[in-house]
């Protein structure tokens, strides 16, 4: 499943960007260009949601 995520990509003082997101809490990632910084921006999106996903399911409890 895709999702569209507004990511915002600053310039940091120290040369390297970040990437945070209103859309996805906890969402933060660091690169060294814009393209590395939205590639790991995407993997850390992902996992996020795939934990979000796998706190909603029910834990199967077994006696």
């Amino acid at each position: 499943m895709e999702r569209i995520v507004q990511i915002h990509i600053e310039k940091l003082p120290e040369g390297v960007y970040l990437a945070t997101s209103d859309d996805i809490q906890g969402l933060v990632a660091q690169g060294r260009t814009v393209n590395e910084t939205l590639e790991i921006a995407r993997d850390v999106a992902r996992r996020l949601l795939q934990a979000q996903a796998e706190r909603k399911e029910k834990p199967k409890l077994s006696f």
